[in-house]
């Protein structure tokens, strides 16, 4: 009887810390889509620094649900509406999701690298909210790539294939900056900065998990029909973004800041597009 009891209690003491890892988890996932999207998330999620440094391992699901909601309206839109229009609700809907988190990262990099001359000048720039010439310029280029290509992709692949599209592209470039967090130190000091709470490298675990993703949705454009050659030049593009702008942030300021996150996302993002479309 005591020997039973034991291995009931056994059973149930592994029980109870499954259930606590597995809410650990959840509470990551949370706090990652509670920091890039706007997406109601429950309350007692809460802010926590430390929480979103060990976050990173789920960029890719914060991505692909933010693909997954814009293909949603794609397609939504699609039924009523010209391919046109429906792809521009599109690009409105992931705006909206996101908060424009990485876009305005975008405007104040380009300002910042565009405008500084000095380490604290483009510093000072890219902490400015105001947005200047370069950073309206830089949104409207990627904005007017990005239409245009999700325009030929539509065609060419239908409403339903662009799916597989949106999630690869919104997985894939939220992965191209953890390269950055691995590679280059950050360089704002402030606690209230942007990352500051993604500021250290990632750990074995989120390389694992963000690499897996990468794999997978690499694995489920080529099982949809892309040619192999179109992925490969996708992702050479996509990894040239963080290659190119890692040596450029090195060189004038020493490393990366939140900014230049959220402008390797939307770069490494309109590099898939216009990847996929080579050779069509």
């Amino acid at each position: 009887m005591s020997v039973h009891c034991e291995i009931d209690r056994k059973v149930l003491l592994h029980g109870v810390v499954m259930l606590k890892r597995y809410y650990a988890e959840l509470h990551l996932l949370l706090t990652a889509v509670q920091f890039f999207t706007r997406i109601p998330v429950p309350h007692w999620v809460g802010h926590a620094a430390i929480r979103l440094d060990q976050a990173v391992r789920y960029f890719p699901v914060v991505g692909a649900l933010t693909g997954c909601l814009v293909w949603l309206i794609l397609w939504l839109s699609a039924l009523v509406l010209p391919l046109e229009m429906a792809v521009l609700f599109c690009m409105v809907a992931s705006v909206l999701i996101t908060g424009a988190f990485h876009e305005d990262g975008l405007s104040d990099y380009a300002d910042g690298m565009g405008g500084g001359y000095t380490r604290e000048q483009i510093l000072d720039i890219m902490k400015d909210s105001r947005v200047g010439a370069y950073g309206v310029i830089s949104l409207i280029l990627v904005f007017m790539l990005k239409f245009e290509a999700l325009m030929l992709l539509s065609k060419a692949h239908a409403v339903t294939g662009m799916a597989v599209v949106l999630v690869a592209a919104h997985v894939l470039s939220r992965v191209m900056p953890v390269f950055i967090m691995q590679f280059l130190p950050y360089v704002r000091e402030e606690a209230t900065a942007r990352a500051r709470p993604v500021a250290r490298q990632p750990g074995w675990i989120s390389w694992v998990a963000v690499g897996g993703a990468g794999v997978g949705v690499i694995g489920l454009t080529w099982c949809s029909g892309f040619s192999l050659f179109n992925i490969i030049i996708a992702l050479l593009l996509a990894l040239a973004v963080p290659v190119l702008l890692a040596r450029q942030m090195r060189q004038k300021i020493g490393g990366y800041t939140g900014d230049a996150l959220g402008a390797v996302q939307q770069l490494s993002e309109m590099a898939i597009y216009i990847g996929l479309l080579c050779g069509s």
